[in-house]
């Protein structure tokens, strides 16, 4: 069976998205077509640009920008605030409409996915003239336009759906690497930070062919067992599948926004206790039970990281969260500048199949958790809250 993925991107999902709930609520024009951004509040740490139209682009106005200084390349320019509860049901309506088709869909975020078109091609045949019709029923029935990158892996189906917008369908097969992947700017490479590729750059390495064709050995000396990774990168190298199960939502998060930068895990462990007796209390009154835990932080320069990890035992306690979640933190901290942070929990169950050993000990958290949850339903979350919390967290 010939393998064959499609990345599939949402063209500018926030704007596109704000647009479409405006006009739904009565609004008499598309935003899409004006000088229009989402963006937070001008006054507080979130007011930077999210997402810009096309016309404000053609002016220097960039994702991450201040809002102030947006404003002032464009005095007319229109802010509309993010609503996340809208994207997400229109995120969940694309991937239910994808669903019709194949089982086989990886959500990347709320905005992309992959699709396994390979094991359905039998069914539906050319996979270009499929792309085109999931185009065109997705803009008809759901109102926005998106790109759709085919490939013979996941690398190269995202790096084809990235090479122009918007509305697009781009091929990037491993016969095509070469051609159309190789002469592109090496910053262009998929999962290059921006630290990686300007030390590539001084090395001479300026184009993704560079580094598919730059010596292992010499390489090594700068990036150690990095090196192998990098230019199995550039040679569009992917052997990793479409994992399905990440279709299904069964996972609870929280992220939270920081004042200003942290710059030290100490200072981040009072946010991440806070978060996880969030997450937990949603848990709790689901009636579930946790077994992988989840840490996502996002740097200051907006590049955002995740790492999980499987619990041995399935848990609603947030003291054991947290205790993971801490754990987590500490393994993926390399002193960068935190703006924000998040806890998620994934792989829910609806019971704890386990035995305890003679020498565990019983611990009374899960009780004290849910009289916590009780005291803080009726009265508020600021009735109780950890020692901690109340002297660190201003």
């Amino acid at each position: 069976m010939e393998k064959i993925i499609f990345h599939i991107d949402v063209n500018n999902a926030f704007l596109s998205w704000t647009a479409i709930e405006l006009l739904n609520n009565g609004y008499n024009y598309d935003i899409r077509n004006s000088y229009a951004v989402i963006g937070g509040d001008p006054t507080a740490r979130k007011g930077i640009v999210l997402a810009k139209s096309n016309s404000c682009k053609k002016l220097g106005i960039y994702t991450s920008m201040n809002l102030y200084e947006a404003k002032k390349k464009c005095n007319i320019l229109k802010i509309f605030p993010p609503n996340y509860k809208f994207y997400n049901e229109m995120s969940n309506k694309l991937f239910e409409l994808l669903n019709k088709y194949t089982p086989d869909i990886e959500i990347a975020s709320i905005d992309e996915c992959y699709l396994d078109y390979g094991k359905v091609k039998k069914l539906y045949g050319d996979e270009y003239e499929f792309a085109k019709k999931i185009q065109k029923e997705i803009y008809e029935k759901l109102g926005f336009t998106v790109n759709i990158g085919i490939a013979n892996n996941k690398l190269c189906a995202k790096m084809a759906s990235d090479f122009s917008k918007p509305n697009k369908i781009h091929t990037l097969y491993d016969s095509e690497i070469i051609d159309k992947m190789y002469p592109l700017p090496i910053e262009d490479l998929f999962m290059i930070g921006k630290k990686t590729s300007e030390k590539l750059i001084s090395l001479g390495i300026t184009t993704i062919g560079d580094l598919a064709n730059y010596p292992y050995e010499k390489l090594f000396v700068y990036f150690k067992n990095q090196a192998g990774f990098l230019i199995n990168q550039a040679k569009g190298i992917d052997n990793d599948f479409v994992n399905s199960e990440s279709y299904i939502p069964k996972g609870i998060s929280n992220e939270l926004t920081l004042s200003k930068d942290i710059t030290s895990t100490t200072h981040l462990y009072p946010y991440l206790m806070k978060l996880c007796e969030a997450v937990c209390i949603r848990l709790r009154k689901q009636k579930k039970y946790a077994t992988v835990v989840c840490v996502i932080l996002k740097n200051n320069y907006f590049k955002r990281k995740t790492h999980q990890r499987k619990l041995k035992n399935a848990t609603n306690i947030t003291s054991e969260i947290y205790m993971q979640a801490k754990e987590i933190l500490d393994e993926m901290w390399n002193d960068e500048r935190i703006r924000l942070i998040g806890v998620r929990l994934d792989k829910l169950v609806d019971n704890v199949n386990y035995q305890c050993s003679l020498f565990d000990a019983v611990s009374d958290d899960g009780v004290i958790d849910n009289v916590v949850d009780v005291l803080k339903e009726k009265y508020g979350n600021n009735i109780i809250n950890k020692a901690s919390l109340k002297t660190k967290i201003k």
